[in-house]
Parts: structure tokens; C-alpha cells; sequence
């Protein structure tokens, strides 16, 4: 049995005052007894401007945010995953959404960089567009941990189960998604999402949110919630800061996978 914990933050525009909040969440996580914990998506910075998301963009492996969750993953004796934040691409004026997770020694020993990039224009007239600013990822990224084979995907790529057919191909057990999903797509599709992630591959899903109404007049849905590999909702937030700790039993997700076989049931594979 592993303890986990997912947070969910409303984040703004200054990042000082979010990786304090950060931090705080942090330490009510392992207080609670989680040895892993996933950020949201933007956690460090909820932008109001394109331009705000550039200059905030940190050189890999260097930088105040990738400093923070490397030091709070050790202060904290946490395996975090660090929600998203923009890393430098090679592409002039453009930055990858990268998801970084760090062990409780601070050591970082994955990196994956958001491959479905939210493109929309929504029902209500909102329009975003993360390829403006943000370059594809290109890579499956699953990684050995203490608590099993963990696979990393942020917020969009929820809507594209094939990524994370290649994660369990690879041999995933778990996904980290951290998220900010807009209110009107999360009321419509958050929950039917992850839970489905969660059945198709029975598969434990840590959802990490973003939840309330940030500084660009942005709101996201919240409802950060970890789910079973048989679709139960394990635990979950409505909306605001918050640590959402589940527990997570590989037995019981060992004997799901073997009494209802379908993963090695399948035929149309690539």
C-alpha cells in the first residue's frame, strides 16, 4: 500500500507567492503521511500573457522553479511530480509544458514534455491556443518508482487514450496527470475522463488540479481526485487549495488485471 497525495492549487501570476503555496501543500502531504505528490499543471504560474509564460521559461535543468522541486522534494521526503512548468525549446520564442518528477533525494529522473497541445475555441467564447507559445513533446515517458511504473501525461492529453495505451505498453501502473481544466470543459468531461483512463488500463490516475478563479480571469474546474484501476473515485476536491491523499493497493490492482484480462485481451494494436 502506497499513500499519495495530489494537490490542487488556484494559482496567479506571481511566482514567489505560488511556490509558497506550493510548498505549504507540500508539507501537509508528507505530514499526512503521502511519500509521492503531483503538482497541477502551471502550478508555479498561471499567466495572464504569452509574453508572461516566456519570460518565465527556465534553461533545463536550471532555474528558481526546477530549484524549488528539487529542494521540497528532499526537505519533504516526497516523490513529486512537478505539475508543468516552461522550459526553454529550441525553437526561437517557444517553450515546452514540461512535467518534471524529482525523488526524496532531489534528484530528478524523468521529464516529459506535454505532446497534445489545447488548441480551442469553446462553446462559451473562450480560445486558447498552448501551440502560440508551446512546441509539442515527442516522447512516452514511464518511469520505475517505489510505487510502481509511473506514467506522465498533462491535462489535454486525458483526451487521447492512446498516449496512455503506449504507457501501459511500457508497462505503466500508474499515471500522474496534473491539469488545468477549464470550468466549462471540466464540468462537461473531467470526471468521465479520468475515470475512463483509469478502467481502460486499470490503472491507478493521480489528477492533480488547478481549481478556482486566477488573476487572468481564467477558472478552472478543480475537482483534483485520485481513481482506482476498478473507476472509484478514491478521493477528491471540490475547488480551492487543498491535499486530496488516497492510498493505492498494487495487490488489488494486480488481482483486477488478472481476473478481467483485457489488456491481454487486445488485438488491434500498433
Amino acid at each position: 500500500m502506497s499513500r499519495i497525495a495530489a494537490i490542487q492549487m488556484t494559482s496567479g501570476a506571481e511566482v514567489a507567492a505560488n511556490l509558497a503555496s506550493a510548498d505549504r501543500l507540500l508539507a501537509a502531504a508528507a505530514g499526512a503521511g503521502a511519500k509521492l505528490a503531483v503538482l497541477p499543471e502551471n502550478f508555479a504560474l498561471m499567466a495572464r500573457t504569452d509574453a508572461e509564460r516566456l519570460a518565465a521559461a527556465e534553461d533545463n535543468g536550471r532555474g528558481p522553479i526546477q530549484d524549488f522541486l528539487a529542494v521540497a522534494a528532499r526537505r519533504h521526503g516526497l516523490w513529486l511530480v512537478g505539475g508543468t512548468l516552461p522550459i526553454k525549446a529550441q525553437t526561437p520564442h517557444k517553450a515546452r509544458a514540461a512535467c518534471l518528477l524529482f525523488d526524496d533525494r532531489g534528484e530528478r529522473v524523468a521529464r516529459y514534455d506535454k505532446i497534445h497541445l489545447f488548441d480551442v475555441q469553446l462553446p462559451n467564447g473562450e480560445q486558447y491556443r498552448e501551440s502560440a507559445v508551446f512546441e509539442h513533446g515527442t516522447d512516452v515517458v514511464v518511469t520505475n518508482t517505489p510505487f510502481g511504473k509511473l506514467g506522465l501525461a498533462v491535462c489535454y492529453d486525458l483526451r487521447f487514450p492512446e498516449l496512455f495505451r503506449a504507457m501501459v505498453d511500457r508497462g505503466a501502473e500508474c499515471f500522474a496527470v496534473p491539469s488545468a481544466f477549464t470550468a466549462v470543459t471540466g464540468r462537461a468531461h473531467w470526471e468521465i475522463l479520468v475515470r475512463a483512463r483509469a478502467v481502460e488500463n486499470f490503472a491507478y490516475v493521480i489528477a492533480a488540479a488547478q481549481g478556482g478563479r486566477h488573476a487572468s480571469g481564467r477558472e478552472t474546474f478543480g475537482h483534483t481526485m485520485t481513481v482506482s484501476p476498478w473507476g472509484d473515485i478514491v478521493a477528491q476536491q471540490d475547488i480551492g487549495e487543498g491535499v486530496v491523499v488516497a492510498d493505492c493497493d498494487r495487490v488489488r490492482q494486480a488481482d483486477i488485471r488478472a481476473g478481467l484480462p483485457s489488456l491481454r485481451h487486445r488485438r488491434l494494436t500498433s
